[in-house]
């Protein structure tokens, strides 16, 4: 699970504008935006470097301290300079205990599929409904060396305790397909008897 949770101190941002947003990444904080809960989106700023770290973990929680009160935010997007790869901005919502949000974590394949074969993942990630303190990092689609034709449905995903798919259940998720070589062996039997001459 994803429980780990980074306390920032958050300072109030007041100027607003690409000029200010540049000059707050020059003094090397982030800007951010918090939304939720039928609140006026709240504008701050954020270091820089602890931001940089803590958008490592997908679906990242952060404990804010706002002018000395206390809460706990959750990370929905951030917008990252393609060219410098500085974090140019990042959006967060408010938490409240308890509730569950909407997130979508990456999909890891366990296992392999049976010689001649490959997987063929259908979705790197999947959305689910979790408690924001009990999202996990990822979920797996397990394997055992099956053949050609098996394929793996949402609904097969094991999830923790209190996690549940934001996705119909038969979603495909992965397919064990035939590699190239073994389709090609495949082709060339039939090719191969229709070319054989006509007994006499």
């Amino acid at each position: 699970m994803s429980n780990e949770v980074a306390k920032l101190i958050a300072e109030t941002r007041t100027s607003f504008g690409k000029g200010a947003a540049r000059k707050s990444r020059a003094a090397g904080r982030t800007p951010a935006v918090i939304y939720g809960h039928g609140s006026e989106p709240r504008h701050i700023t954020l270091p820089a470097h602890e931001v940089a770290l803590v958008l490592r973990h997908k679906n990242a929680l952060i404990d804010l301290t706002i002018e000395g009160k206390a809460e706990t935010v959750l990370v929905k997007s951030a917008t990252k300079d393609v060219v410098t790869m500085v974090i140019e901005h990042i959006d967060l919502v408010t938490i409240v205990k308890g509730e569950k949000v909407h997130v979508e974590v990456p999909v890891h394949v366990v296992g392999e599929s049976l010689s001649g074969t490959t997987i063929d993942l259908e979705h790197k990630t999947v959305k689910l409904l979790a408690e924001a303190t009990n999202i996990p990092e990822y979920v797996e689609v397990v394997f055992n060396k099956e053949g050609a034709g098996f394929h793996v449905l949402a609904k097969d995903i094991i999830l923790p305790a209190g996690v549940s798919l934001d996705v119909p259940e038969d979603e495909l998720m992965a397919t064990v397909i035939e590699t190239g070589a073994g389709a090609a062996e495949d082709n060339a039997a039939p090719a191969a008897a229709a070319a054989e001459p006509a007994a006499e």
